[in-house]
C-alpha cells in the first residue's frame, strides 16, 4: 500500500469514515484497502456493482466482500452457480434494521453476527461448483481474523469495527435472477428514489418502537 493510501486509512475513526474510504477505493480514487491485494482495484466481475456498493458504503454499511449472480460452465469445465451477495459491517442501528427489513421483505437470505443482541447466524453458501459448496458469506470472524484484515487502521477505527454488526445478504436464487438483490439495496441507500411501489422510500421505524 502506498504511503498516501496508508495515511488516508489511518485517518479513519469510525465505520462511516471507513465506508467513505471504501467507496473511494471502489471508484478508483484510492488504490488500496487494507484487506485486499495492494494497488489492486475491484474485480472486473463487480464493475457494474460499483454504484450500488459505493452507495452502501456511504450510507454506513462498510462492504468487505461482494459478488454478482452468475451461472454457467467455468474454465475448469465444471458447473458454477454464484448467488449475488454482499457482506460487511454496520454500526448504525437504524440502517441495520432498514437493511434487514428490506432483505426479508424481498425474500433474501441474511446472516447476522451481533454481539449486542446475541445473534450469531451461520454463514450462507453463496457459490457452488458442481453442487458442492465453494464460497460462504457471513462466516464469523475471530478477533485475530479482524486484525489480519485491518492491519493499518488505528485503534478507534478498529474498535468501531469490532463492535459493529457483521451482516451478509445473499440472493436465494443463483445466476442473473439473483441480481434483484442490488435494486433492493439501492432503495435502502437512496440510490434509487423514484419507484412509488417500493416500500423502502418510507421512513424506517424507530428502534424504540421495534422493541415494544
Amino acid at each position: 500500500m502506498s504511503r498516501s493510501d496508508r495515511r488516508r486509512w489511518r485517518s479513519a475513526h469510525t465505520v462511516a469514515d471507513l465506508g467513505e474510504l471504501m467507496a473511494l477505493w471502489l471508484e478508483g480514487d484510492l488504490r488500496s484497502w487494507p484487506g485486499y491485494m495492494p494497488r489492486c482495484g475491484p474485480d472486473e466481475e463487480t464493475t457494474h456493482l460499483i454504484p450500488s456498493l459505493a452507495a452502501l458504503n456511504r450510507a454506513g454499511f462498510l462492504t468487505t466482500a461482494s459478488q454478482p449472480g452468475e451461472a454457467g460452465t467455468g474454465h475448469d469445465g465444471l458447473w458454477w452457480e454464484q448467488h449475488a451477495a454482499v457482506e460487511g459491517l454496520v454500526s448504525d442501528r437504524m440502517l441495520y434494521y432498514r437493511l434487514l427489513d428490506a432483505a426479508k421483505a424481498a425474500g433474501l437470505d441474511v446472516a447476522v453476527d451481533d454481539a449486542q443482541t446475541g445473534t450469531h447466524d451461520p454463514g450462507i453458501i453463496a457459490t457452488t461448483v458442481d453442487g458442492e459448496p465453494f464460497t460462504e458469506f457471513g462466516a464469523r470472524l475471530s478477533y485475530r481474523d479482524m486484525r489480519t484484515i485491518w492491519p493499518v487502521i488505528r485503534e478507534p477505527a478498529f474498535i468501531s469495527l469490532a463492535t459493529a454488526v457483521r451482516m451478509a445478504i445473499v440472493a436465494p436464487e443463483p445466476g442473473i435472477e439473483g441480481e434483484r438483490l442490488w435494486p433492493v439495496l439501492d432503495f435502502v441507500t437512496g440510490l434509487r428514489q423514484h419507484d412509488t411501489d417500493n416500500p423502502w422510500n418510507s421512513p424506517a421505524p424507530s428502534e424504540t418502537a421495534r422493541e415494544r
